[in-house]
């Protein structure tokens, strides 16, 4: 029982095992994203005359909102480089996505949506982990304070 407990709620949420998993999401969601990202940018022609516009900025802005959402901010996702900031971009892309453009539709057509929704979320929650940008910046800045 106690070994399922120290599974479930490991004691040390920085440690190497943890973070590991952390760098392996980043890579396979943040490359999951980056390849959507990358199909929205190689049609950006095509797509941008029929793309939905749910702020009202026009439908090229908003593809160019989904690009960067998609393609830019998954790229600092991956790496850990302004972890939470790139973050937020896709977990608006997201939102949009499952409550706005797919609204109205079965839960089956916004699946995807909800899901990289709650991974993204529950990544913005936890942090990048040990094997981030991020992280290699902050000690060295953290040492100078001292």
């Amino acid at each position: 029982m106690l070994a399922i407990y120290r599974f479930l709620f490991p004691s040390k949420p920085d440690g190497t095992a943890i973070s590991l998993l952390l760098l392996a999401l980043r890579i396979l969601f943040g490359g999951l994203l980056l390849s959507h990202g990358i199909q929205k940018w190689t049609n950006f022609t095509e797509m941008s005359a029929v793309f939905p516009d749910p702020l009202g900025v026009g439908s090229q802005v908003s593809l160019g909102l989904a690009i960067f959402g998609e393609l830019a901010c998954s790229i600092g996702f991956i790496f850990g480089a302004l972890y939470r900031l790139a973050m937020i971009p896709m977990i608006f892309t997201m939102c949009m996505a499952f409550f706005v453009i797919h609204g109205n539709d079965a839960f089956a057509v916004k699946e995807l949506a909800f899901i990289y929704l709650v991974v993204f979320i529950l990544m913005y929650i936890t942090g990048p982990g040990k094997f981030s940008i991020d992280r290699m910046i902050s000690i060295p800045l953290s040492k100078k304070r001292r």
